[in-house]
This record gives C-alpha cells, sequence and structure tokens, in this order.
C-alpha cells in the first residue's frame, strides 16, 4: 500500500511546444521545473503516474548533509539552504522543520567511523555536526535506553513531508507557468539534426528543444531504448507510519536497526536503517561488475532476493517503438509489498532503543524502489551524445533531501548558467571512465 499523497491535478490539454520537457513527477523533476518556470522557461512535466507516486512520497522525510558523500557534500548544504526558505519561497507548506538528526553509535568503533567523517567532511565544511557522549545523547534523545558509545549529532539538519512537499512545489511551477501533465508517459524522444526536437507522449507529440529525465528508478530502462547505457539498479525499501507516542523524539534518529522521523501530525514515519533488498533479475545480472564495489561495502545491510521478480523481469519489454505502448503505461507506479520480517526488527530496534514506544500502534506500511548508481552518487548531467538530453537520476536514497538544491543544479545546467556547484561528480559520462566511479567509504 502506498501513503497518501496530496493530488495534484493535471492539465486539461497537451502542448503542442514548449522549451523544456521534465519526464518524471518526482522532487527531482519537479523541482527542476520549479526552478526553470521561476526563471521565465516555458516547461512542461509529463508523469506516467502521479505527482510524487514513487519514491518520493515513500522515503524518510530526512533532510539532512550529515554523512554525506564528500562530493555530494556542496550540494547537500546548498539543498538544505533552499529548504530552509523554500516554504516562502513556493508560498506553501512542505512541512520541513529545521529538527537535528543524531545518529546513534553503539559500539566504539561504530563511533570511530563517525569521527572519521566528521574529521574529513564535517569540519572542512564547516558543518554544525558534533559528537555526543552517552550523557549528551540523553538531552537530545529523551528516552533513549541502552548502551551507547555515543553519536553524532547535526542541529541545522531537518525533516518535511514527502507526500506534501513533492505537491506543493508542483503547484508553484504551475503558478509560475509550468504545466503538469499526470497519467501522461513519455514514450520516446525525437532528434532532428542529431538535436532534441520534441518527445512522444502517449497523448501525443510536444516539440522542444531540452529533455530532462527523472525518471528515478525508470530512468535506465528509458535511456535503454534509446541505446544508452546508464548503470542502475533497484533496491527494495520498508516504511512504516504508527500514530504518536507521548514523549518520542523530536529530532529524526538513525540507530542500528532503525530509523524515524517525527511528523507534523505527531507521529513517526519508521524504516529499517540497515536492511533493503535487492531482487536478483536478469538486468541486475548484467550490471553485476560496475557494482560489486557498491554491494560488497554495504553487504551487511543488503538481501539479495531469488523470487518471482526473476520470471518477470525475465520476459519484460525493453525495447519498443514510439507508436507502441510502452512499458510505462503497462505499469504506472511501481509499489512493492513491504517487508514484513524487515519491518518487525526495525519496530523491535526503536523499542530496544526507546521503550516508550512499546506500544506503538503502526497504521500504515508501504514498500519503495529506491535507484541505486555504482558509486552512490547521482547523475545531474547533460549526456553529450545527445545535444539536449540530461538526466536526473540515481540519487541512492538520498533525492528526497538533496532533490530541491539538484533540481536547482540541473536547471541550470539546461539554462547555460553557472552552476551553483561543480557538477563534475555527477557527470553521465563518468560511467565510462577507468578506473570505474566507486562509492565513499565515508558515507
Amino acid at each position: 500500500m502506498s501513503p497518501p499523497v496530496d493530488l495534484v491535478r493535471s492539465d486539461p490539454a497537451v502542448p503542442a511546444r514548449t522549451t523544456v520537457v521534465v519526464i518524471g513527477g518526482g522532487i527531482a523533476g519537479i523541482s527542476t521545473a520549479f526552478f526553470l518556470a521561476q526563471a521565465g522557461v516555458p516547461v512542461v512535466v509529463c508523469e506516467k503516474g502521479e505527482i510524487a507516486g514513487e519514491q518520493s512520497s515513500r522515503n524518510w522525510g530526512w533532510c539532512r548533509k550529515m554523512g554525506r558523500d564528500p562530493r555530494e557534500m556542496p550540494l547537500a548544504i546548498e539543498s538544505l539552504r533552499i529548504w530552509n526558505t523554500l516554504d516562502k519561497t513556493i508560498e506553501g507548506e512542505t512541512g520541513f522543520r529545521r529538527s537535528g538528526v543524531v545518529y546513534l553509535c553503539r559500539t566504539e568503533r561504530d563511533l570511530a567511523r563517525r569521527t572519521l567523517w566528521l574529521e574529513q567532511v564535517g569540519q572542512p565544511h564547516r558543518v554544525d555536526s558534533r559528537l555526543l557522549t552517552r550523557d549528551q545523547l540523553a538531552l537530545v534523545t529523551p528516552g533513549l535506553a541502552g548502551s551507547w558509545a555515543g553519536g553524532l549529532s547535526t542541529p541545522s539538519d531537518g525533516r518535511a513531508e514527502p507526500s506534501q512537499a513533492v505537491p506543493a512545489i508542483a503547484e508553484a511551477a504551475r503558478r509560475h507557468g509550468a504545466a503538469i501533465l499526470t497519467q501522461c508517459a513519455v514514450r520516446s524522444i525525437e532528434t532532428t539534426a542529431g538535436r532534441i526536437s520534441g518527445v512522444v507522449t502517449e497523448k501525443g507529440p510536444i516539440a522542444c528543444e531540452q529533455v530532462v529525465l527523472a525518471g528515478g528508478a525508470w530512468s535506465r530502462l528509458f535511456c535503454g531504448n534509446l541505446g544508452l547505457n546508464l548503470p542502475q539498479q533497484r533496491a527494495l525499501s520498508a516504511v512504516m507510519r504508527i500514530d504518536p507516542v507521548d514523549g518520542g523524539p523530536e529530532t529524526s534518529v538513525g540507530g542500528p536497526g532503525f530509523g524515524l522521523r517525527k511528523r507534523l501530525d505527531g507521529g513517526y514515519t519508521v524504516g529499517n536503517w540497515s536492511r533493503n533488498v535487492v531482487d536478483i533479475v536478469p538486468d541486475a545480472l548484467r550490471q553485476s561488475r560496475p557494482f560489486l564495489r557498491m554491494w560488497w561495502l554495504h553487504r551487511k545491510q543488503t538481501k539479495l532476493r531469488l523470487g518471482r521478480a526473476l520470471a518477470r523481469e525475465t520476459f519484460a519489454t525493453r525495447r519498443w517503438k514510439p507508436d507502441a505502448i510502452s512499458p510505462f503505461e503497462r505499469v504506472r507506479v511501481l509499489d512493492p509489498a513491504p517487508s514484513a520480517k524487515i519491518l518487525a526488527q526495525a519496530a523491535q530496534s526503536l523499542i530496544d532503543a526507546f521503550p516508550v514506544m512499546y506500544d506503538m500502534r503502526v497504521t500504515d506500511r508501504w514498500g519503495g524502489v529506491v535507484d541505486v548508481s555504482p558509486d552512490g552518487l547521482p547523475t545531474i548531467s547533460a549526456v553529450g551524445s545527445v545535444p539536449g538530453f540530461f538526466v536526473a537520476t540515481g540519487f541512492t536514497g538520498h533525492g528526497f533531501g538533496i532533490g530541491p538544491g539538484a533540481g536547482k543544479l540541473m536547471a541550470q545546467l539546461v539554462m547555460g548558467e553557472t552552476p551553483m556547484v561543480d557538477p563534475a561528480p555527477f557527470r553521465y559520462s563518468r560511467f565510462a571512465e577507468r578506473p570505474r566511479p566507486r562509492p565513499s567509504p565515508l558515507a
């Protein structure tokens, strides 16, 4: 079951022409559209399902700088700056609050790892992250029980409401002139003299000069049909919603086996900090080599599963023509069943850390599909072999928190403006380079 999402109505008509078409109505695509529209650039968003219908509404809702890959840190910092004033900018409610984030460290080894990040990443970027003793943890996260070596805290980090934020940004983009089309899958792009000249949607063509693919877990499939190789795998997450609990922490907390965020309604969104599922399917096997380092680093957190997905994906359509029904129309929303075992482990780990949660009432559960890149970094880049084609995808579970910054960076690249951060770490071309891009052990 998916979480409830604020509905964004679709524009009634498909424009014949625009300047930029954004494919995908998640936070990266919608934020890109907003910053383009705010700058006066005509833009159309095409979403095959509903706005924020997939991972952009199914994540934990954390907006953090702490723990980021050092190459991603400048973008995370800029994103938090945007979050801090975003409600005023869009004249809407995203649910963003500067509530802080805390990582709990059970052992001295865990604490040493967080200390290394602080010394090599946090402090050089002048982030307000700080180490906490066990006694200090008790003040920041009241009700914490058990033996802890310490923790890492970033008071300026925050949280927002995923099912509310993206629709609010979408409506702001519309007020600035963007067209928002839902239930409108883009089947393919069109080129003239080698450059982007339009897209073919299920509802008809749209002439344009530039296309931004922000398709999340669908991006690799879309690129593959164009003859482009975009390394990307899918990981399945599981999340649950619980009713308000008196005495629970205000700050977002990540600890062994659990992560939680307090919502505006007083309840909590809870996930498993250290467990995700990766289905063994043909496309995952085809990409096994570039992902070896990623899965080795996260081998304790990743459960490889051989099941029904193998048969389903073996016969899945990977090539189609512009006048044919695409896979994006056959499956509008990726809505996987959440793992009951993974959520049960999260619940028990949460209760062990915060006994006040013992009587918590779970009101909803859902699964999501995370788009994972080989080095853990997103791709926010032009695709050099197709002038006018850009990609914003592969956020590896960080997309909601850095979504506004990623959207602004993408808009700047599309408009040819000086980017607010160095976009080189996010270049599409890195996947063809040697040595292969690798994830950072500090993240």
